[in-house]
């Protein structure tokens, strides 16, 4: 984080200095909530969980040179106290990012000020992010957070990463509910918001799409208003294949510049091939250019992405031969997102860090594209905050699987039991010839596929994160396939 001391940080947060603290004792490591990655310098900031409460490792990190914590109530350690419980933790915490952005990306700082690019949509959101943070990289030391760090507590940690040598902070905003969005675009204004899609992602929590549309187009309204040219202005970067999407442009004073395969869209993709490693190739076209791009990254999806990280480089002074460059080196980050790996002869796609029937489809269309003409395999597990929907989307997606032509579909929880219907109903109808087998968890269903599977199998793990199915891919690493 940027230098400051621990009076400056009390006056920014609104707390009370306690516990034998020196004011003048400067801050400028990083701030964490896990005592164990506390080092010289850094703030401290204590969080009462389900389990461990974070006061009781003030000491801790004091020891382990933190220059003080930041608590709700008194410790015996050097300590920035606030009133109130773990909210005001999290509320000082927001204030002091917000001083970090405000600081960090003045105009007054010049060519050195940050630029702040917010990220949201039902899905793709970490593998966009990082893919805009790769690129845009090139240009600058760039700050985005560690996978998914997206919430009111990731979301401010990620911006205190940030110090004067940092060129570009790139974030990504998730949401529970209506105002989640909003309040993480005041903690850190973003000049260029990326809106991706609007799904059925946590529809059981919203109650329909559109209000899922209302929380993601809090972040194009949060825009600053736009100028007449790149590079100046708030940016607002939308998906014109999503009418729900597209339509947000008139809820943003900013400067709009649409992606997609559409023939309007203002960054657009044509001649997409899908080749036998899963990864796409299209032409690029970009302010009145274009080019081919070759990506390493997995999935007919990331076209989306790739053009939504194109539109961000090219507002940022990149031209379309850099970016189509940068675009075709950038790898995967996050794990287990299309997360491909080769063992003994089989190929395991590892997608396994959540779902929702977008993704699902996306992760289906993958398989069939890497398969061609070898087997291929689906493990599915539950897409969790569908509410009254789930079991019919759950029927859809195995229905999808069954229509993919997957001859082997393992379905693991009976909260998935709609995807083994939804198969079964097409072998019923002469749709299917495949085989649906039920399992209980990830180690059954690892077993099942140590059974079962052969060299030249191809082998999709997909589910929502409670369903934990990385783990099958853990446990067939570590035996042999038959």
């Amino acid at each position: 984080m940027i230098a400051l001391t621990l009076d400056r940080i009390a006056e920014i947060t609104g707390t009370a200095l306690g516990g034998s603290v020196r004011p003048d004792t400067v801050v400028d490591g990083p701030v964490v909530v896990d005592s164990r990655l506390a080092a010289p310098g850094s703030l401290f900031v204590a969080l009462s969980g389900e389990r461990v409460d974070g006061h009781e490792y003030a000491r801790a990190a004091i020891e382990a040179g933190a220059a003080a914590a930041l608590v709700s109530r008194p410790v015996d350690a050097p300590h920035l106290l606030v009133d109130g419980g773990d909210d005001a933790v999290v509320e000082a915490l927001a204030r002091l990012a917000r001083h970090t952005a405000d600081t960090l990306s003045d105009p007054a700082r010049g060519a050195d000020a940050v630029e702040i690019v917010g990220v949201t949509g039902s899905s793709g959101k970490t593998t966009t992010k990082d893919l805009i943070a790769q690129v845009i990289g090139r240009r600058g030391t760039t700050v985005a957070p560690a996978g998914s760090f997206n919430n009111e507590i990731g979301h401010p940690l990620t911006v205190l990463r940030a110090d004067t040598d940092t060129r570009h902070l790139v974030l990504e905003v998730a949401a529970r509910g209506i105002g989640h969005i909003a309040h993480l675009c005041r903690v850190a204004p973003p000049r260029i918001g990326v809106v991706l899609n609007v799904g059925s992602a946590h529809v059981g929590e919203f109650g329909d799409r559109d209000a899922i549309a209302k929380a993601k187009g809090e972040l194009v309204e949060a825009l600053p208003p736009g100028a007449s040219a790149p590079g100046a202005g708030g940016l607002a970067v939308l998906n014109a294949d999503d009418p729900k999407v597209n339509a947000m442009a008139a809820r943003t004073a900013a400067r709009v510049v649409t992606y997609g395969l559409a023939d309007d869209a203002d960054v657009r993709a044509t001649d997409v091939v899908i080749g036998a490693d899963g990864a796409p190739a299209f032409t690029l076209h970009l302010g009145g250019t274009s080019t081919p791009v070759r990506l390493t990254l997995v999935g007919a999806h990331q076209v989306h992405n790739a053009l939504a990280t194109a539109a961000v480089a090219h507002e940022l002074g990149m031209d379309i031969a850099g970016i189509a460059d940068a675009l075709g080196a950038a790898v995967p980050v996050s794990r287990w997102r299309m997360e491909v790996t080769e063992h003994d002869g089989v190929t395991l796609v590892n997608d396994a860090y959540n779902a929702n029937p977008e993704s699902m489809r996306a992760a289906l269309t993958t398989l069939g594209a890497l398969a061609r003409d070898r087997r291929p395999i689906a493990v599915l597990g539950h897409m969790a905050e569908l509410g009254d929907e789930a079991h019919i989307e759950h029927e859809k997606i195995g229905d999808l699987a069954a229509r993919t032509g997957v001859p082997l579909l393992i379905v693991v929880g009976d909260q998935a039991e709609g995807i083994a219907t939804g198969a079964e109903n097409a072998a019923r109808e002469g749709r299917w010839s495949g085989e649906t087998v039920r399992v209980a968890d990830a180690a059954a269903a690892a077993a099942e596929l140590r059974a079962r599977m052969r060299a030249g199998d191809v082998v999709i793990v997909k589910g929502s994160r409670v369903a934990a199915l990385e783990k099958v891919i853990d446990h067939i690493t570590e035996g042999d396939v038959r």
